[in-house]
């Protein structure tokens, strides 16, 4: 800002801008960082991220879900992780349960429609 000549507000005006066209990001501390061209990556929850699949995939009610070790090479993360995301998913309605030898099935579609 000191180099710029510009105040906080319009600093932080910018960024907002940036951070809505996708070019910056908010990380922790208040701090902004400038985002790279290939260095794009969804910081959203695991969680939400699994529910997109629903969509990305075209999936209707009563479809079955991907397993955990397909969404663990989707999302390169550890089957514990698609676990814990799977789990918040089923106690929100969206999936059905799983287990061992057991497909999930889709409950509900994000839109609202659909619901079982």
């Amino acid at each position: 800002m000191r180099d710029h000549g510009v105040s906080r507000g319009v600093a932080l005006r910018a960024f907002g801008v940036l951070q809505r066209e996708g070019l910056a990001e908010q990380v922790p501390g208040g701090r902004w960082r400038v985002v790279r061209n290939g260095q794009r990556v969804d910081r959203r929850a695991l969680a939400d991220r699994v529910l997109d699949v629903i969509r990305d995939d075209g999936l209707e009610v009563g479809a079955t879900f991907p397993s955990a070790s397909v969404l663990c090479e989707r999302f390169g993360v550890s089957r514990p992780t698609v676990t814990k995301a799977l789990e918040k998913l089923e106690a929100a309605g969206w999936l059905s349960e799983g287990g061992q030898g057991k497909l999930r099935t889709v409950r509900a579609l994000p839109n609202g429609e659909g619901r079982s």
